[in-house]
This record gives structure tokens, sequence and C-alpha cells, in this order.
């Protein structure tokens, strides 16, 4: 594949993902809906996306919740490698991103053996979007401490770098993870698994420009990105890394046209071209990959918002 990283991106224009609804449903952006979605709405809007040109689909990472954090965040957290891998057979086309897996809670082979097999399955369309984690107590469930969550997701990264390279016998000697010797197959599609570093903290991007070859950043508004950014190509360089990285950013919730209902004073509203033009300027400020996000009170609601942005703003984010 040509473009940004060698993964299927054009280099120099704006292209467009978007995180799957119902297979996350933290209050923070699920719709009322979804709570009461089936599988089959998954697996349409998945198709909806695969054939509108996203650029990716992904899928959110948590093993368990505890009762305090319930209200916000829901229990709902389906695992990413089930459903990437289910989905993947209902596509062709687009990428399949864990955004972002919590890869400090497994062993990196485990990790390994389940993301190579996604992307053996899947023909080379994994994208492996890790963070570090923020709830203490799933850590500890899962025998991991949690204080030393940032150096254990340094060093995963670079165990998987390893295990999910061409090698049927890969070799990582670190400080908590040890292995050669032992083989893996399938080995994945892809020659190299592009990797993403999710997290808008001064680690997260310092591991970002250090070890991965994108950045998921979360959260951080339109007039805070040009300094990150700045901040993670500066680390790089600093780091000697030749490499492109793809920068991303999560826009601000969308509704093409003119709703009817009450979407939010932060949702974006309007005609098409307004709405590209707003767009426009994540892409001035070096951001490769959007993530964006509909408002919608129904599955064919949401799809047919999903078909009016690949059909009416799309085509104009590079103008």
């Amino acid at each position: 594949m040509n473009g940004v990283g060698g993964w299927g991106f054009p280099a120099g224009r704006l292209v467009y993902g978007m995180q799957l609804p119902i297979q996350s449903q933290s209050t923070l952006y699920a719709e009322p809906w979804e709570a009461q979605a089936s599988v089959d709405d998954l697996v349409e809007i998945t198709r909806t996306a695969d054939h509108s040109g996203f650029a990716y689909l992904a899928s959110c990472d948590h093993v368990a919740i505890p009762h305090r954090l319930a209200e916000a965040m829901s229990t709902t957290w389906y695992d990413p490698v089930a459903t990437l891998s289910f989905l993947a057979a209902a596509t062709e086309n687009v990428r399949l991103l864990s955004h972002v897996a919590i890869v400090g809670l497994r062993h990196p082979l485990l990790s390994a053996k389940q993301y190579a097999t996604l992307d053996h399955l899947s023909g080379g369309r994994l994208i492996l979007g890790v963070g570090a984690g923020h709830v203490p107590e799933e850590f500890e469930a899962l025998g991991v401490d949690f204080t030393r969550r940032g150096p254990v997701l340094d060093e995963t990264v670079d165990a998987l770098k390893a295990a999910l390279g061409p090698e049927e016998y890969p070799e990582h000697h670190g400080e908590r993870f040890e292995f050669s010797g032992l083989g893996q197959l399938p080995r994945p599609a892809q020659t190299h698994v592009p990797i993403w570093v999710g997290g808008s903290s001064p680690a997260a991007v310092r591991r970002a420009a250090t070890r991965a070859d994108g950045w998921l950043p979360q959260g951080d508004p339109r007039d805070k990105l040009p300094a990150q950014i700045a901040r993670l190509r500066r680390l790089r360089e600093e780091a000697g890394i030749a490499d492109p990285i793809v920068v991303g950013a999560i826009t601000e919730a969308l509704y093409i046209g003119e709703p009817g209902w009450s979407v939010g004073r932060r949702t974006l509203t309007g005609k098409p071209q307004a709405l590209a033009e707003s767009l426009r300027e994540y892409g001035a400020m070096g951001v490769d990959q959007i993530q964006v996000r509909f408002r919608s009170r129904s599955r064919t609601e949401l799809t047919d918002q999903m078909r009016a942005f690949a059909t009416d703003v799309a085509p104009h984010l590079n103008d």
C-alpha cells in the first residue's frame, strides 16, 4: 500500500473514520437508541461505513467496570478482538482499529496471537491502537500494577512490535517480558502492523512520538491541537525517527443539515460545504485523519448521516 506510513492513507489528504456505536456505551457519547440496538444494527452500520469510504472503524476496550464508574461509563464494552474479527467478515475495505486496546492488561504474546489472527483473517486491515488505561480496579483484578501502567505499556509496545513482526519465532528481552524460541502462526498479513498510541498526556504524546506509527489524541479541543502536534513532531525528530506518523483528531459531534431536534450546542450542524470548510481546519494544522461522530436517534438516522457525510462533505475535505 502507498500513502501515509504505507498503510493505504493517501499522503497529504485528510481521511475520515469513526468509532462504532453500540459496542461501547459511555454516557459521554452513546445515544439512547444504542441501549436497545441489535447485532444486525451493528453490522448494517459497519457495512454502511465500508461502502461509504470510511478509512477505519474503531472498537474500544475495557474488561470490567467497577460499580463506582458504571453509571457514567456503563458496563457495555464489547471485546475489540472479537468485535473487529466478526465485523471483518461483513466488510471488504475499511481498516479495523482498536481505539484503544489496553494491552498492558495482557501478556504481549497473548495480544500478539489475537491481533495477528485478526490481521490474517481480515486480509491485513488491522490498526492496533493502544492506550494506558484509567480504571485501577480493572488492573487490580487482573493482577497488573496500575501505578506502573505507563512503563508497562512502553515495554508492551516494544514487545508487540517484535511479536507482530514477520518472524515465526519472535524475540523480546526486557525488564518485564522475556520470550524467544516460541513460534506463533499465523503471522499477520501485513509485514508491519501499524501501532497508534492513544492519549493526550505528556507521557502519551512522548510514547506516540518515539514508539508508534500514529497518534490518537483523546479530547483535545481544536485550539490545543497545534501545540500538541508541534511537540509530537519535535520529540520524533529528537528521537531520530524519520518515518512519518499519522496524526489523528476526534472532531466535534456532527449533524449534516438542520436538525429538527436538540443535538447540543457543541455539535457542528449545517450545509455540507460549511461543515467541510470547518473540518478542513484540522488538515491545515497537520492532522491526517479525523474521527467523526454523528448525532442520531436511530440506526437509520445514523446511516443516513454517514451516507450524507460521505457523499456531500467528504469530497470537499481536501479542496
